[in-house]
């Protein structure tokens, strides 16, 4: 895809960002009347034929990728490629508005050989910084040009983690000069807790990249429903970097709640801190997150302003607020909105 393909991306959602953002309200109370969409019909059938477009572009890549590297399998079995572009800002207390756009891809061909896959990822997960700046990304934030592009190989484990752990190792480079070779490993389990409502899942990672050094990343989730519309979770992260050589913390309470099919509210208080040779809370926030499916599960806005109060102000408040629009090009895709 040419620069001016993305271009004409961006134009496209910033367009639909204040169109949704008129018939969001609407669409609210009139779910049956437009139940797959908050779009005029002008927009959908300008935007349906460019989605599918560019989904078939995404999956076929992948397709034709594969099947040079595997067997002509890579035609008929199932691929996680995608491609995400998003457009959106933030604004702090204080601050201007800051507004950019993104764009996330990663290409997954499965079947250049048995539980072997090939990754070609543009957002490696180490590349994120601390816990603070992955709860509060931007598509600003985010690295530019090819320089986190990672291509590697995953070796995926064939157990089911709900019994065992599952394991998975990669290696490979990330594409910035001189060559940035990395190795890791990710280790996942998930338990029913007394055969209860409860489930607590782990997800740890321990990598090695040769410009930044070691990382490792432990994340535990406690979640149960509380009824149909209704989802409780205790989540606590930890994260060490041989960059900065700190040991970074958070603990997240989360309590979701689906309005309706297309909707959701995600309401979270977090505490983020930091552990060396003086430990301190860097920061704690409360934050309502509203979500909003606005065409057919590939369009979605989220709005969330929230309270921090960060150590750099001496914990005193300050606010801040969100937005964002994303669009998702696959071929197929999850319609949950949380």
């Amino acid at each position: 895809m040419t620069d001016k393909d993305f271009l004409s991306m961006r134009k496209t959602l910033m367009t639909i960002l204040l169109i949704s953002a008129c018939y969001t309200a609407h669409g609210e109370d009139d779910t049956a009347a437009q139940p797959d969409s908050d779009l005029p019909t002008w927009a959908d059938e300008q935007l349906t034929p460019f989605h599918e477009d560019v989904s078939n572009w995404v999956e076929t890549t992948s397709r034709r990728i594969d099947s040079f590297f595997g067997t002509t399998d890579a035609f008929t079995v199932d691929t996680d490629s995608y491609l995400r572009i998003s457009t959106g800002g933030e604004w702090r207390q204080g601050q201007e508005f800051d507004d950019d756009w993104g764009a996330r891809f990663r290409l997954d061909l499965p079947t250049s050989e048995k539980r072997l896959r090939l990754i070609i990822e543009s957002e490696p997960e180490e590349t994120r910084g601390t816990l603070g700046e992955q709860d509060t990304e931007l598509p600003s934030d985010r690295p530019d040009g090819l320089e986190s592009l990672r291509i590697g190989l995953n070796r995926l484990g064939d157990r089911d983690k709900t019994k065992r752990w599952k394991t998975e190792v990669g290696a490979g480079i990330r594409v910035r000069l001189p060559l940035d070779p990395y190795a890791r490993v990710a280790t996942q389990r998930l338990w029913t807790l007394n055969d209860g409502p409860w489930r607590l899942e782990s997800d740890n990672r321990l990598s090695w990249f040769n410009h930044e050094g070691y990382s490792a990343r432990t994340r535990w989730d406690l979640g149960r429903s509380l009824d149909e519309n209704r989802h409780l979770r205790f989540i606590t992260n930890v994260q060490w970097r041989e960059e900065v050589d700190n040991l970074e913390y958070s603990e997240t309470v989360e309590l979701n709640r689906r309005l309706n099919k297309r909707s959701a509210l995600r309401h979270t208080l977090a505490v983020i801190g930091a552990s060396g040779s003086h430990p301190r809370m860097e920061d704690a926030y409360l934050q309502t997150r509203y979500r909003r499916d606005v065409h057919k599960g590939i369009l979605f806005l989220d709005v969330a302003p929230s309270v921090h109060f960060p150590h750099e102000y001496d914990h005193d408040p300050r606010w801040q607020m969100n937005l964002s629009l994303e669009m998702y090009f696959r071929r197929h895709f999850d319609r949950a909105v949380f």
